[in-house]
């Protein structure tokens, strides 16, 4: 098979979209998964199924009724590697990154080690495992490590879930104690203050190629669950407004940043760029949203690439990628 193309039987290819799950994302993954398989139909995909993780959807990925699956979960148990494994043991073709690229970038804290050892700009952090308490040894860390504002985050969560910013010392501690009981695992970042800029990288049969970066304006605080999924709560800008060489060094680190983590098929680098002047990656998303509302897609459309084309491209890259593993 050649490496910059590949040709398929619009009319015979058995697509599964895995959708929904059951994290804390579900309803996005839902969105996303329904306008999937819409986009699909609309480019000739006929034999096109929505399935879930529950007994039924997961029976048919085990029967084998699909020639390739969709996956568009996000969070936990579909973004971490969780899924992938399960379709790996099945010998089923998916869509998207791989067991180890999922489960590092969906731990913020493995994917910010690496990305310093890479010499990759991140904001300082602190981890507070599950094995640590909430004592006055933590706090004093954060104080003069850290600084306020310092940002609150779950170490395996997407979509802004469990996000806090800190601005007052004391609310530092019980919001750490509260955000800690729920999520068990959670890290505490430096504040960096500047434009919120992401950049989405898709494969185009070996090659690897980053959309127009887009900048958001959250009517947030910041680019928190309702800002990113309420209509009219966030100004998208495309291209961001940045100064032309740190708009090129931001392209170069998130298609780096890509190949790094092995990504797959598609992918989202989050960054805040500190007074126009340095980019800090954030977050690596490897199954992002595709809702009307999600970054992606709007990036694609600045770059003159559809919606249904967008998604055509990450299922045939996935088809010719799992070809050429064989």
């Amino acid at each position: 098979m050649s490496s910059r193309m590949i040709q398929v039987e619009k009319g015979k290819v058995r697509v599964g979209i895995l959708a929904g799950g059951d994290s804390s994302e579900r309803e996005v993954s839902l969105r996303s998964g329904n306008n999937i398989m819409a986009a699909l139909n609309k480019k000739g995909y006929n034999l096109v199924q929505l399935c879930d993780t529950d007994a039924e959807g997961l029976r048919k990925i085990f029967n084998h009724e699909f020639d390739i699956i969709f996956n568009i979960l996000h969070g936990v148990n579909g973004e971490d590697g969780t899924i992938q494994g399960f379709l790996e043991t099945l010998n089923v073709p998916y869509t998207g990154s791989g067991i180890l690229s999922s489960s590092v970038c969906m731990n913020k804290v493995v994917s910010k080690k690496i990305l310093r050892e890479s010499d990759i700009p991140t904001p300082e952090f602190l981890h507070i495992n599950k094995y640590m308490d909430i004592d006055s040894g933590v706090i004093e860390s954060i104080k003069q490590n850290l600084g306020l504002p310092c940002v609150i985050k779950p170490t395996s969560e997407g979509s802004s879930v469990g996000v806090r910013i800190i601005k007052d010392i004391n609310q530092l501690e019980s919001n750490l104690i509260e955000i800690k009981n729920q999520f068990k695992d959670i890290f505490v970042e430096k504040f960096i203050s500047g434009p919120n800029i992401t950049v989405g990288v898709i494969e185009k049969f070996g090659e690897i190629i980053a959309l127009p970066i887009l900048e958001l304006v959250p009517k947030n605080d910041f680019y928190d669950y309702e800002a990113k999924y309420t209509e009219g709560m966030t100004e998208f800008i495309i291209p961001a407004r940045l100064p032309e060489e740190i708009y090129f060094l931001t392209t170069e680190i998130a298609m780096n940043v890509f190949k790094i983590f092995e990504c797959s098929d598609f992918a989202r680098i989050d960054f805040i760029v500190e007074r126009k002047r340095l980019p800090y990656v954030h977050e690596i998303n490897t199954l992002p949203g595709m809702t009307n509302l999600s970054d992606l897609p709007a990036e694609a459309e600045n770059a003159g690439i559809s919606y249904e084309d967008l998604v055509e491209q990450i299922l045939l890259n996935g088809i010719w990628r799992n070809e050429n593993s064989k």
